[in-house]
């Protein structure tokens, strides 16, 4: 089992993956992925020494890469002085054990390294509540292998006991602090349910920003709205939601949120853990799906967001396609299509094309006007400050309103209007 400090300390790694025909397209290992997982490696502070891509028909229920092949892992761990091996596949808890015991060194899989990132990077009490959560829920199936010393004594007297009743005792525990978190979580989907019915009250469009990580969805909420938030170019740089103001046009402004960084063979146990942060975008009026042009393989990571966006439910969220870091690409013709804008948030190109696109998606018609009240339909004005974005109010001979209205409200308020057409 890992531990949150194993890669800052123990910082040495030989990557190692499989490529086999009975592996799913999400569990599989190549050339791309493991370079990838160097990439996370890095970015958890660790250094890569090695990699090594076995291409085997099935996995190996034992040592899942095959004893023969664990062998050479072995002997290129030992002369290189590796402190870790890293899988690109996940593995069992079994598998994770036997690897550990075999290989003389630590061993954990792409979805422990991931769940250490986050645990790094997590700034706020919520990203710590979401990642502690999957920490535990990866933790919990691989309790039995901790005590392995003990079932080597299965049977001995004076040791069955102890040691099953220790294990029992430490999974009531996680199952203690899981339910304690769930429940801490759910608190914040409470709180999130009310901010969502406020601004739907105040009929304030919601954006989300999506994408891969290090597509530059940061610097993308920098570069619209001054956000001022960290964009580095490296792996989930940012986990925590950051949400900001951005005024479309005078009678349109919107709310917009940048999101968590997904990947390739993300842990579901951070899938499920963070839909209290995600569950936002089944609730977002627009989706700005980000997508690094730059990157050879952004075919393969857009259909990676595509895939977590339809397992979060929001398949049904209008999107757009922001193709980010034009100013790198080296194609012949970039991306292009009815729902397609290409950038540059670095440069600022193209910033201009999307906010008229998201205001073309968004901007409802309404209208900033003044209304001239009679004192006896004092009941429309309760009407405008449910149906329309009221601005000034001054009390005079009528009560004198200044408005953002939409048209099906404006409707109704024509014969107040200071100024017909306006």
């Amino acid at each position: 089992m890992f531990d949150k400090s194993e890669v800052r300390t123990i910082d040495r790694a030989v990557l190692v993956g499989l490529n086999a025909p009975g592996l799913s397209r999400e569990e599989n290992a190549d050339e791309r992925s493991l370079e990838e997982l160097a990439a996370l490696l890095d970015t958890a502070g660790g250094t890569c020494l090695a990699t090594v891509l076995q291409n085997k028909s099935t996995p190996d229920p034992r040592t899942f890469i095959g004893e023969g092949k664990a062998a050479e892992v072995k002997e290129l761990v030992h002369s290189l002085g590796a402190d870790l091996v890293i899988f690109d596949n996940p593995l069992s808890p079994s598998q994770q054990r036997v690897l550990t015991e075999e290989l003389g060194v630590t061993v954990m899989d792409r979805a422990a390294l991931i769940l250490d990132i986050f645990a790094k990077r997590a700034r706020t009490s919520e990203g710590r509540l979401q990642v502690a959560l999957a920490q535990y829920r990866y933790l919990l199936p691989r309790l039995t292998g901790m005590w392995k010393h003990l079932e080597r004594q299965e049977g001995a007297i004076g040791t069955r006991g102890p040691g099953e009743t220790q294990l029992e005792s430490d999974r009531r525990h996680i199952h203690r602090k899981i339910a304690k978190l769930e429940d801490e979580l759910r608190d914040v989907r409470r709180v999130r349910s009310t901010q969502r019915e406020r601004r739907e009250k105040n009929e304030v469009p919601v954006v989300a920003i999506v994408g891969y990580t290090n597509a530059g969805k940061s610097t993308l909420l920098n570069a619209l709205t001054g956000a001022g938030i960290p964009a580095n170019d490296r792996l989930f740089d940012t986990l925590d939601t950051t949400t900001r103001t951005l005024e479309i046009s005078d009678t349109c402004t919107v709310l917009i949120s940048d999101t968590v960084g997904f990947i390739s063979k993300l842990p579901h146990q951070l899938v499920d853990a963070f839909k209290a942060t995600l569950e936002e975008l089944t609730f977002a009026d627009l989706l700005l799906h980000v997508i690094d042009a730059s990157d050879p393989c952004w075919r393969e990571q857009a259909a990676v967001v595509d895939r977590l966006i339809i397992e979060l439910g929001a398949a049904e969220t209008p999107r757009l396609e922001v193709f980010n870091k034009c100013d790198k690409f080296v194609g012949d013709i970039l991306p292009h299509g009815e729902d397609m804008i290409s950038i540059s948030a670095k440069t600022g190109a193209g910033l201009d094309g999307l906010r008229q696109a998201i205001g073309r998606r968004l901007d409802d018609g309404a209208h900033r006007v003044e209304l001239h009240l009679p004192y006896d339909k004092g009941g429309l004005l309760d009407a405008l400050y449910r149906e329309a974005k009221v601005e000034k109010v001054d009390y005079g001979d009528t009560i004198e309103v200044t408005a953002v209205c939409t048209p099906k409200t404006l409707g109704r308020l024509s014969d107040y209007l200071a100024q017909k057409g306006e």
